[in-house]
C-alpha cells in the first residue's frame, strides 16, 4: 500500500510535530483517572459477565468518579436487564500492545462480553496499520480463547482531527492516522466471528469534551455507555 500524504510529510515536519506532540501530551495528562470501583456485580436478571478494556477513556479520565465514567454508565444501562458481573482494566497511555501484556499477566476469568476502547495511543505513537491490525487480531484471539468472550465490541476511534486542543499541522496528521486505524479496525471486525466494530457517534460539541479538550466529558460517557448497551442488547438477542 502506497503511503498517504500525511505519512510522507511526517519526515520533513518531524521536529515540529514532535514539539507539538510533547506539549499536547503534557496538557492531556493533567487529568487523573477518577476514583471508584473497578469491579462489581449490579442489577438483576440474566447473568452477564462483562470486561471493559482500554486506555484513559476506558479508565474514565474526564469524569469525577467511575460511576459517571464509561464503566459506571454502561453497567447502569445494562443492569436494568442483566445481573452484570463486571471488571474494568483500563489505564492512561495504554496501547494495544500494552494491553496484551497486561492480559497475559492476569488470571484467566471467563467473560461473556468484552468492550475494548483502544486506539488513541496507537495513533499518537504512529503505529502502522499492519501492526495495529495484527495486534487487534491477537487481542481478539486472547479474549476468545483465554477468556471465553462470546461478543467483543471494538469501540471506534474518535475524530481526532477535530480536537481543538491539537495544533496544526499535528491535528491533521493525527486525524488522518485515526481515520486510517479506525477503517483498519472495521476491516478486522468484518471478518471476525465475534468481534464487532462500533463507530463513535457522539456529537463533537464542547459539552461532550472534558476540561482538557481531549478526553470525554461525563455527558459523553453517558451517551457512549448507552450506545454500547444498545449494541450489546441487539447482539445478544440476535
Amino acid at each position: 500500500m502506497r503511503p498517504q500524504l500525511d505519512q510522507v510529510i511526517r519526515i520533513p515536519l518531524a521536529p515540529l510535530l514532535v514539539a507539538q506532540a510533547i506539549g499536547v501530551r503534557r496538557r492531556a495528562n493533567t487529568l487523573s483517572e477518577p476514583p471508584g470501583a473497578r469491579e462489581g456485580c449490579d442489577g438483576s436478571g440474566t447473568s452477564l459477565r462483562l470486561l471493559i478494556l482500554g486506555d484513559s477513556s476506558a479508565a474514565g479520565v474526564g469524569a469525577r468518579t467511575q460511576d459517571a465514567a464509561l464503566s459506571g454508565r454502561l453497567v447502569a444501562a445494562l443492569s436494568t436487564d442483566f445481573a452484570v458481573r463486571w471488571r474494568l482494566i483500563g489505564e492512561t497511555s495504554a496501547t494495544t500492545g500494552v494491553t496484551l501484556k497486561r492480559l497475559a499477566a492476569i488470571e484467566t476469568t471467563p467473560f461473556d462480553v468484552v468492550v475494548s476502547a483502544l486506539g488513541v495511543n496507537d495513533v499518537t505513537r504512529g503505529n502502522r496499520r499492519g501492526l495495529w491490525q495484527k495486534q487487534q487480531r491477537q487481542l481478539a484471539k486472547v479474549l476468545t480463547t483465554r477468556f471465553g468472550a462470546k461478543l467483543i465490541i471494538a469501540s471506534g476511534l474518535p475524530p481526532m482531527g477535530a480536537y481543538p486542543e491539537l495544533p496544526q499541522p499535528l491535528r491533521w496528521v493525527i486525524g488522518q492516522q485515526a481515520q486510517r486505524l479506525d477503517s483498519a479496525l472495521a476491516e478486522v471486525c468484518e471478518g471476525h466471528s465475534v468481534m464487532t466494530h462500533l463507530p463513535i457517534e457522539v456529537p463533537f460539541e464542547p459539552r461532550f469534551q472534558a476540561e482538557d479538550g481531549y478526553h470525554p466529558s461525563e455527558e459523553a460517557y453517558a451517551l457512549w455507555g448507552q450506545l454500547i448497551a444498545t449494541h450489546i442488547r441487539k447482539h445478544l438477542k440476535g
